[in-house]
């Protein structure tokens, strides 16, 4: 619907001054506004007298709408939408909208105010949507990029490769700053990855922790951050993976050293095949003999370690352990070693204290006798 020349002419006219003003508006109200770096509010000012522009455009003849994204946000760049949000542009559409209304009086006939200001207020409609739409575009190809961004990150953790890309790629993410690192692994659900994705980073926020998750294959991967004790947080999550172990890797300081705790918590998913019993989660540390047995050299290590520096920390220990594996019992063990019973148990104890390890029960006493082994059998590397 064509509009008379003179509010036309008057409007166009105006147009310049109404874009001034609405700056100099936002300068004076919005705080947010004022913090912006200078380039950045020199591209606000260009939407502002873009968005101005468009308006008077379609007022000269309103049968149809113009495309307001481009426009409008088309002048500035796709980079905008990281310096202001979403409420911040509605903010400054609404800063705009409110200087040219205020203006109908100006520049509009008397008979033709009301007809101006619904004008405004239809055209003011599809500036917000144009903005909602801009916003979730860019939310979209933000998402698409996080994801890969994170399923890069998680594959360099598994990988264990810690270099600069990874640290480009963790600032890139936010999580340079994240501290207490631990990895799950276990079964996926079936259904879409994206789904079990998307449940394990709402569980994890809920409880206060951060989380970076994918689904390869049949497993699920969870790396989460800002994790004090991994037990209870992977009790939490556990629900989230499809029947079958869950193993949690131990804690690290960092992404970078994440590697460490995802090595163990596939290791010991692999291994707990070979503890059926094996509760749920369990921690990778509690399947070193399996782990050991499935061929993991650090698993190895790290089991004949604890036992074998436990038997050498108190005179007396070694001879009981290894007395009472071959024996069975407190009564049998002592008669070969000539003491009280309560001797033995105390030895025992103190050997549990040490390790970890409470030989009385029998898979810990299988644990022990494998670490023994271990400690006096060459590696793999020492075969060579």
């Amino acid at each position: 619907m064509p509009q008379p020349r003179s509010t036309q002419r008057r409007l166009e006219a105006a147009a310049g001054g109404l874009a001034t003003t609405a700056v100099q508006r936002m300068e004076d109200e919005l705080p947010w506004y004022r913090a912006l770096p200078a380039e950045d509010r020199s591209w606000v000012g260009m939407v502002a007298h873009a968005g101005i522009a468009a308006f008077i455009a379609w007022h000269a003849d309103q049968d149809t709408l113009p495309p307001i994204a481009a426009d409008v946000f088309g002048t500035a760049p796709r980079e905008l939408t990281r310096s202001i949000t979403l409420q911040q542009t509605l903010d400054l559409v609404r800063t705009t909208i409110d200087v040219v209304e205020q203006a109908v009086p100006e520049v509009a006939e008397p008979d033709e105010r009301v007809e101006m200001r619904a004008a405004v207020l239809t055209y003011s409609r599809e500036v917000a949507f144009a903005c909602a739409h801009v916003y979730a575009q860019a939310a979209e190809t933000r998402g698409a990029w996080d994801a890969r961004l994170e399923s890069l990150v998680l594959d360099a953790v598994l990988r264990a490769e810690a270099d600069e890309a990874l640290r480009s790629r963790v600032s890139a993410l936010g999580w340079d700053e994240v501290k207490d690192i631990v990895v799950i692994a276990g079964n996926a659900p079936p259904g879409a990855g994206s789904e079990t994705v998307d449940a394990v980073r709402r569980v994890s926020t809920r409880i206060g922790a951060e989380a970076l998750a994918a689904v390869q294959g049949r497993r699920l991967i969870a790396i989460l951050g800002n994790v004090a004790d991994p037990m209870p947080v992977a009790g939490d999550l556990a629900d989230l993976w499809a029947p079958g172990p869950v193993v949690v890797g131990p804690l690290v300081p960092h992404l970078y050293a994440a590697g460490r705790s995802a090595r163990a918590a596939q290791s010991g998913y692999v291994a707990a095949a070979a503890w059926p019993n094996a509760p749920r989660p369990c921690h990778a540390e509690e399947l070193l003999a399996e782990r050991a047995l499935g061929g993991d050299h650090r698993a190895r290590r790290q089991l004949t370690d604890r036992v074998d520096e436990a038997l050498e920390r108190r005179a007396g220990t070694r001879e009981t352990v290894m007395a009472y594996l071959e024996n069975g019992s407190l009564e049998a063990t002592a008669r070969a070693l000539f003491v009280h019973p309560n001797t033995v148990r105390y030895r025992l104890g103190k050997f549990e204290q040490d390790s970890g390890y409470d030989i009385t029960d029998s898979r810990d006493a299988f644990a022990v006798r494998l670490g023994a082994m271990y400690a006096v059998l060459p590696s793999p590397s020492e075969r060579r």
